[in-house]
């Protein structure tokens, strides 16, 4: 799904351009999984998304996949690097700890997007669903 080959190296980009990446990689699964599903009318889709993709649902996420030892090292350095990122504005609707997590959880998709790490996005979005079903519970 690359278009171009990267003339830069990219295990060395900035933890919010991961993000930016890891954001893209987060919805186009999500809808994925909906429209695979069944969910095929265009506002439910949104509504259900928001259920996944959502700052507090990823920080809900990524608290759980810590909690469960999920993560490699690796992927607990990325996240942290995300996490830690100095953001110019926060939005108004969560608070600055879920902000951060999610940023760092997008940080890890987009690394693992550039990586080229199918099969491991793989699980960890069918981990993040998994998460996210059984929390609503």
């Amino acid at each position: 799904m690359k278009i171009i080959d990267a003339s830069i190296d990219l295990t060395q980009l900035n933890a919010l351009a991961l993000a930016y990446m890891g954001d893209s990689v987060l919805d186009m699964y999500v809808r994925f999984y909906l429209i695979a599903k069944g969910n095929v009318r265009p506002h439910r889709l949104h509504v259900e998304a928001t259920k996944y993709v959502s700052a507090k649902a990823q920080a809900f996420i990524m608290g759980k996949m810590i909690e469960e030892d999920f993560l490699s090292a690796e992927e607990m350095a990325v996240f942290k690097r995300g996490r830690n990122a100095k953001s110019g504005s926060i939005p108004k609707n969560t608070d600055l700890n879920t902000y951060r997590y999610s940023t760092g959880f997008e940080a890890m998709l987009g690394y693992h997007y550039f990586q080229g790490e199918q099969n491991r996005l793989d699980e960890i979005m069918k981990k993040a669903v998994l998460i996210v079903e059984e929390g609503r519970k």
